[in-house]
């Protein structure tokens, strides 16, 4: 029932929202460069890896040995505009079309974070990732990551149809009032660097 409703809201959706996505693909264009949409790898259902696609919300500016810029140096106001209203996930619609991803689901993080997971914070792969989930509507990137895992794994244990539109509700309302898009001191949400206790299971 789950992937019904995703193939299904997410075709039509594709075919609704369309002149907004191509309206922010060409600003994303002019203000930020090409390309307009990158496409990352990230671990899905079972760890199993896949091209995530988003709007970019950052230049490419370097340094003059050629590193890039710091993400806060590199998200411009625009950026943050498409982040506030979460334009930059639109072109995920097609990974939910294509069954990579889900409505609702915790969040895909790159790939390079999977042996840095303990045995419990792994269970996130157990279902397929989400635009949208318990962890972002409740905290976002604000709270720490062992909160964030911790709110993917109750989803995880929890997950029903009736949670997924209640997490899809509260979802639309956080667009509208905004909050937790960062953390306190940081542009984007910090590296995950493993937890103290790898092996912590409870």
């Amino acid at each position: 029932m789950k992937r019904i409703f995703d193939f299904i809201v997410s075709f039509f959706m594709i075919g609704i929202l369309s002149l907004i996505i191509f309206v922010t693909w060409i600003l994303v264009y002019l203000k930020l460069g090409s390309p307009a949409i990158f496409k990352q790898q990230r671990p899905g259902l079972n760890g199993k890896v896949f091209y995530v696609y988003k709007f970019r919300t950052m230049t490419d500016e370097r340094d003059e040995k050629g590193e890039l810029l710091s993400d806060s140096k590199r998200l411009t106001s625009f950026g943050k505009f498409l982040r506030k209203l979460s334009l930059d996930e639109l072109p995920q619609l097609w990974n939910v079309l294509k069954g990579d991803m889900s409505f609702v689901g915790p969040r895909p993080l790159l790939v390079e974070y999977l042996p840095l997971y303990n045995e419990k914070q792994a269970r996130r792969h157990e279902v397929r990732p989400g635009i949208t989930g318990w962890a972002q509507v409740n905290g976002r990137n604000a709270i720490s990551w062992e909160q964030k895992f911790e709110y993917d794994v109750w989803y995880v244990e929890n997950h029903s149809f009736w949670l997924d539109i209640k997490i899809l509700f509260l979802t639309v309302k956080k667009v509208f009032v905004p909050e937790g898009i960062n953390q306190s001191g940081h542009a984007t949400m910090p590296i995950f660097k493993g937890s103290e206790k790898k092996d912590d299971t409870k």
